[in-house]
């Protein structure tokens, strides 16, 4: 058999390594508890900012659909005005050709 005070030393070694076992598994449970705490606050915030980001996008596609019946409003207002400025061409080059008969039959007389 073994020496009773080497043996006390072995025993005294390995009850030292126990506690330090000991700790260091309080010490994983307490950062497995904080890791789990981080994770759900991350698990918020990733849904916090996927709402965020579908309300954005739909005021970007609202603000698009605004812009593309303005542009329309704006090209059919402009079709008209430019259909009022020919029918007024149409006139006045009507007119002036009416002018230019009146004067040629004027110096054939």
């Amino acid at each position: 058999m073994t020496n009773p005070a080497e043996f006390e030393a072995r025993l005294s070694a390995v009850e030292s390594r126990t506690e330090q076992i000991a700790d260091d598994a309080a010490a994983a449970v307490s950062d497995a508890a904080a890791v789990r705490h981080l994770t759900a606050a991350r698990d918020r915030d990733l849904a916090d900012l996927t709402i965020k980001v579908d309300a954005n996008r739909q005021a970007i596609n609202v603000l698009g659909v605004q812009t593309a019946a303005r542009f329309d409003h704006l090209e059919q207002g402009m079709d008209a005005g430019f259909a009022e400025m020919r029918a007024k061409f149409d006139q006045t080059a009507a007119s002036m050709a009416q002018i230019v008969e009146l004067l040629t039959a004027r110096d054939d007389q």
